[in-house]
C-alpha cells in the first residue's frame, strides 16, 4: 500500500485534461528515487522517467497510456551482489472520477480511483515500476542450490516416509 504522501507525487486534476488530451513527462528527482528504492526494498534507482499520453473518455474517465524507463539496482537473490538492470514498461490505465465504481472485467484496463477528481500520476508510474521489477535478479553465473531430485531427498523426505507407512 502506498504511503499517505507518495514519494514521487505528481497530482493532476482530471479537469485539466482537455478534449484534445494532454502529454505529460515525469522525471523523478534523486530524493524521490532514493525514497522509492527504500519503499520497494531495492538497492537503488539511478533514473526514472515516464512519458504519458492522457485522453478523456466519454464517461468522464481518463485513459493514460505511458512508457516508463528506469535504471535500477537490485540485490542478487543468490549472492546479494548488486545487479544493475533497466526497466522499460509500456502500460495503460484508466483514471476514474471520484465516486465511480471500479470495473471488474478480465479484459478491462486497470482502473485507479481518484480523490476529488485528482490523480497522482507519479504514483501511477511508481506502481508500474514496482510491477516491472525483476522478482529474482541474479548476477551472471549465479546458480541457485540444486533442488532435491525426488521426494526421497531434501526437506520433504520425512513427510514422504510417513505417507508410505499408511
Amino acid at each position: 500500500m502506498p504511503p499517505e504522501t507518495p514519494e514521487f507525487s505528481r497530482p493532476l486534476a482530471l479537469g485539466r485534461v482537455g478534449p484534445e488530451g494532454r502529454q505529460e513527462s515525469l522525471q523523478a528527482s534523486e530524493a524521490e528515487r532514493s525514497a522509492l528504492a527504500r519503499r520497494f526494498g531495492i538497492l537503488g534507482i539511478e533514473s526514472l522517467h515516464a512519458a504519458l499520453r492522457l485522453e478523456p473518455e466519454p464517461d468522464g474517465a481518463v485513459r493514460v497510456a505511458g512508457r516508463l524507463d528506469a535504471a535500477v539496482t537490485q540485490a542478487c537473490v543468490v549472492t546479494l551482489e548488486p545487479v544493475a538492470q533497466r526497466v522499460v514498461e509500456e502500460f495503460a490505465v484508466r483514471l476514474l472520477p471520484a465516486g465511480r465504481e471500479l470495473g471488474d472485467g478480465p479484459d478491462d484496463l486497470d482502473e485507479i480511483e481518484t480523490e476529488n477528481d485528482v490523480a497522482d500520476l507519479g504514483e501511477v508510474v511508481a506502481e508500474q515500476l514496482a510491477l516491472g521489477l525483476d522478482p529474482y535478479p541474479r548476477v551472471a553465473g549465479a546458480e541457485l542450490p540444486a533442488e532435491a531430485k525426488d521426494e526421497t531427498e531434501g526437506a520433504f523426505a520425512a513427510l514422504a516416509a510417513l505417507r508410505r507407512k499408511d
